[in-house]
């Protein structure tokens, strides 16, 4: 399979750069993953789709404000964007300079304050922070949130608190797992008001998630290293699903990267599992775990309109596609949704 078997055609004005007023304001696409049928609705009606015993996973990672604006000491500006922690004081970034820094040098960020390059690992470097103040502390004061690249806008206060779901609990992501950007807490409690389930997951969500594949030929990407965590609770509470006959359904490409790769590291066995993943899922992967999908409009020929063509079929996923562009959906990270049915709801007979 080629990248280019995964491309559709995304007029500009169509990328979301602002949220809508409030989350459950997006639009939904429904999709059925066997028939391909496709309806319009908005997010709020994803409660009719759904059923009682069924179980909603969500990833609970929150976004850290993880891009920093600094100078060399020569005065040259530069800009830092987190990958990932790597200890107290320690992390893995992208650097934007006019001339790449080296192994040794210094960037002195805002306030002052002095972050040293220890070396390099391909497009990315080692960086280390002073002890004091502790790195939350001062991401928290100095940093700014990290919009993925197409949106052409600085941050703005608003987006501190619209690009982090509302469930937001472990900190080290840097980048929001954008598919729960549309549920709100009145729309959780009706859900589980309606008999159906929560449980949560962890997936830090890197900064090369925005990476392009690089390789023609998509079987020879090499996905980024992404942490994830899978607790025993997350593991019992899909058992039960699957005893009372419901269905799982992931909130968001980045619940099923770790769903899968904890089964896939226990032998196709759901499992607790903890550690970094390089699970890349495109056409003809075989699921384990999860049965429907909540899931944002992806960027041409990435590796997540390759899993969702996984999931659901390549051509239904470019039909819907096309039609969410023809209908003028909002795509990217605070664009619309749309819902990978595990099969046709009764709605539609």
């Amino acid at each position: 399979m080629k990248v280019s078997d995964f491309h559709y055609e995304l007029p500009e004005a169509l990328i979301a750069s602002e949220p809508l007023p409030n989350r459950t304001d997006s639009r939904l696409l429904v999709l059925d993953r066997l028939s391909g049928e496709y309806r319009d609705e908005q997010f709020p009606a994803i409660k009719s789709y759904l059923r009682p015993g069924d179980l909603l996973v969500l990833n609970d990672t929150r976004v850290l404000p993880a891009r920093l604006y600094g100078r060399k000491p020569s005065g040259g500006a530069v800009e830092i964007l987190l990958e990932r922690l790597a200890g107290d004081t320690r992390a893995i970034a992208q650097i934007r300079a006019n001339k790449p820094p080296r192994a040794g040098s210094q960037i002195i960020l805002e306030g002052d304050i002095p972050v040293t390059v220890t070396g390099r690992e391909d497009a990315f470097y080692r960086i280390e922070f002073p002890a004091q103040p502790p790195l939350p502390q001062l991401l928290e004061r100095h940093g700014h949130m990290p919009l993925p690249p197409y949106i052409k806008r600085p941050d703005n206060a608003t987006d501190r608190e619209r690009y982090q779901t509302v469930y937001a609990q472990n900190p080290g992501a840097v980048a929001a797992p954008t598919a729960g950007l549309h549920f709100d807490q009145p729309l959780l409690q009706d859900l589980a008001a309606a008999g159906i389930e929560t449980t949560t997951l962890t997936l830090h969500v890197g900064a090369g998630t925005f990476q392009p594949v690089r390789s023609e030929r998509i079987e020879d990407h090499h996905m980024h290293a992404e942490w994830i965590s899978v607790p025993t609770a997350a593991c019992e509470a899909i058992a039960r699903t699957r005893d009372r006959g419901g269905r799982v359904v992931a909130v968001g490409t980045t619940v099923v990267r770790s769903l899968e790769a904890a089964a896939a590291a226990n032998h196709g066995d759901l499992a607790p599992f903890e550690g970094e993943t390089e699970i890349f899922i495109y056409p003809g992967f075989d699921f384990r775990v999860i049965d429907g999908l909540v899931t944002n409009f992806h960027l041409p020929g990435s590796t997540l309109v390759m899993l969702v063509s996984a999931l659901a079929g390549r051509e239904s996923i470019l039909a819907a596609y096309q039609h969410a562009v023809r209908a003028g959906y909002r795509f990217f990270s605070y664009g619309d949704a749309m819902f990978i049915l595990p099969h046709a709801a009764e709605r539609w007979a």
